[in-house]
């Protein structure tokens, strides 16, 4: 069961400078349409400006890092799967997988993986695979509203009222389709590095729903890190969400990012992430 807590710093560790999108009007309710919106309404609303910020090397920290405590954890993690642009596969076998994963890692009494996202760029831009291109911008999936609005909409009404009176989280698993990962990596944050009123809450909206998330205000005080070259066999936790509110890691920014590294012929970055509900026990919950 994971329960690392010790305390990360940043000073000495290997980092690149790099630019992050992070929402500047605090006022404004941003909202982003996730299909190409009727005439006349905007695809995207709010503002935007570019932080040049420091990105940390968390490899050297990892025996360190904590889904209690950063928020995101990096761990090696085998799969059977042959072709992730096989949605058939992806669901049979690379859910199932992810499930035994968090479960393993997490000490969970039920995971219930219900989505997952391709990315390339080029493929993007192919239309290709189903693909989506990495998001360029600081951000969190789930806020105080969305995460326990996720368990009504995935749950049976009775099921899904049982499940929020104990508690869960929302948490991707993030790993390369391709390794090593040299195009725009994905970059974390430090979960006790960001405010509260750093977040600001964003509609996402589809065509039968809204849903909403935290883009993020720029705090000079985030700390951001990055896992370079990422292979196949490497898979990142990162937390979106947590139903205590006990100073524990609730919400974890993060965003893909220009690794200024990165060599001009490198492979776009292939990767897929499994978004997951996580619920615990009441006797683990207790104990926590």
């Amino acid at each position: 069961m994971e329960q690392r807590t010790a305390h990360t710093t940043v000073e000495g560790l290997q980092r690149v400078e790099a630019l992050l999108n992070y929402v500047s009007d605090k006022e404004e309710k941003p909202v982003t349409y996730m299909y190409t919106p009727p005439p006349g309404i905007p695809a995207r609303t709010g503002r935007y400006a570019k932080f040049t910020v420091p990105i940390h090397d968390g490899r050297a920290i990892l025996p360190h890092l904590s889904l209690d405590q950063q928020g995101f954890l990096l761990t090696r993690h085998e799969t059977t799967v042959k072709n992730f642009y096989d949605e058939h596969e992806v669901r049979t076998v690379y859910y199932p997988e992810v499930e035994r994963l968090i479960e393993k890692v997490t000490g969970a009494a039920k995971v219930l993986v219900f989505d997952h996202n391709v990315r390339c760029r080029p493929m993007a831009k192919r239309g290709e695979n189903g693909a989506h291109e990495p998001v360029r911008l600081a951000h969190n999936d789930y806020t105080i509203k969305s995460g326990p609005q996720r368990v009504r909409d995935l749950l049976e009404a009775d099921e899904a009222e049982l499940r929020l009176t104990q508690r869960f989280a929302v948490m991707n698993v993030w790993r390369p389709i391709r390794g090593p990962v040299q195009e725009t990596p994905l970059a974390v944050c430090d979960a006790r590095s960001i405010a509260r009123e750093d977040f600001v809450s964003t509609d996402l909206v589809y065509r039968d729903r809204i849903g909403e998330v935290y883009s993020l205000a720029f705090n000079p005080h985030h700390r951001w890190f990055y896992f370079p070259h990422m292979q196949t066999n490497e898979a990142l936790f990162i937390k979106g969400f947590d139903s205590l509110d006990d100073g524990r890691a609730r919400f974890t920014a993060h965003s893909a990012f220009d690794d200024p590294t990165s060599p001009p012929d490198a492979a776009a970055r292939e990767s897929i992430e499994a978004r997951t509900l996580v619920f615990f026990a009441p006797e683990a919950t207790a104990k926590r």
